[in-house]
């Protein structure tokens, strides 16, 4: 393939998850369940979580379409479509008071006989995240492994998709903070992969420009705070990034970003991350960048 249809594939590819980002955002606020999408943010505004279903379908969709096999196109819809579909339940769950906060909270209500709609959604995402580490690793074809050495490896990339969906979670507390996280891990997970890389670098490549690309399409609104991408959107561009990731990445490279993640997911049951950010020069300016400061 020549650098020119290279670059072309790669404009198409961002230009199919904006515009679809762009289009779904607007096909929700116009519909009739668009005011059951409305939600107060910390500063006491209305705003619409239609970003969140706009996100989805337009970063999974571009990810299906830039997959490098059949087997990545369904790693790609599962995940993409589980995160998103379990953050909105978590999200709707919220509004009717049943969300638990935290591990504490889903412990909490385990303890009473309960399922929290959040516990509900790791499982299914942690689920869904398994399902497509193996079908990435199908697509590699490493056969070559031992049995148990492919279902260890499974089992840590699948926690890398369910622990980036998490985290990403976790910074959509104002506007544009996680959409500009996103962007930040995506960016070197786009560049063209090499000779030698792995069978599905390429469908990540493809992964990370459709998260990056609908995360640009939806920034705007975002930070002036008219839309938010809630557990919905946030959920499903994590895990679509971590898949991306250990679609380029081999065993070292899963151990690492899961062991950065637990550490970070544990901090943030004791750290605020917002405070961390407000305290750091540097940090605090990134994340004011843009935003709508009225």
């Amino acid at each position: 393939m020549s650098q020119l249809s290279r670059a072309a594939g790669r404009a198409f590819l961002g230009g199919l998850a904006a515009g679809g980002t762009i289009a779904a955002i607007g096909a929700v606020r116009r519909s009739k369940w668009a005011t059951d999408l409305d939600r107060v943010n910390h500063r006491g505004e209305t705003v619409s979580l239609a970003e969140g279903p706009g996100v989805t379908v337009g970063a999974t969709a571009a990810s299906v379409v830039g997959a490098s096999s059949p087997a990545y196109a369904a790693a790609a819809a599962t995940v993409g479509l589980t995160g998103g579909a379990l953050g909105l339940y978590d999200d709707i769950a919220d509004a009717r008071g049943e969300k638990a906060k935290g591990f504490k909270g889903h412990v909490a209500a385990l303890r009473k006989g309960r399922i929290s709609a959040g516990l509900a959604k790791l499982l299914g995402i942690s689920s869904a995240g398994l399902a497509g580490a193996a079908l990435v690793d199908a697509a590699n074809a490493e056969r070559h492994r031992s049995r148990s050495s492919r279902l260890w490896n499974i089992g840590v990339a699948g926690g890398v998709v369910a622990g980036t969906a998490n985290l990403i979670n976790l910074f959509d507390l104002r506007p544009g903070r996680a959409l500009k996280v996103v962007s930040a891990l995506a960016a070197p997970l786009t560049r063209p992969p090499g000779p030698k890389a792995r069978k599905t670098a390429a469908g990540g490549a493809g992964t990370a420009i459709a998260v990056s690309s609908a995360a640009a399409a939806a920034m705007s609104d975002d930070l002036e705070g008219k839309t938010m991408l809630g557990d919905c959107g946030a959920n499903a561009l994590g895990a679509l990034l971590g898949l991306a990731f250990i679609a380029r990445t081999g065993p070292v490279g899963r151990h690492l970003a899961l062991a950065g993640l637990a550490a970070l997911i544990g901090a943030s049951e004791r750290v605020s991350f917002t405070r961390v950010i407000a305290d750091t020069p540097g940090l605090r300016e990134l994340d004011e960048l843009g935003r709508n400061q009225a």
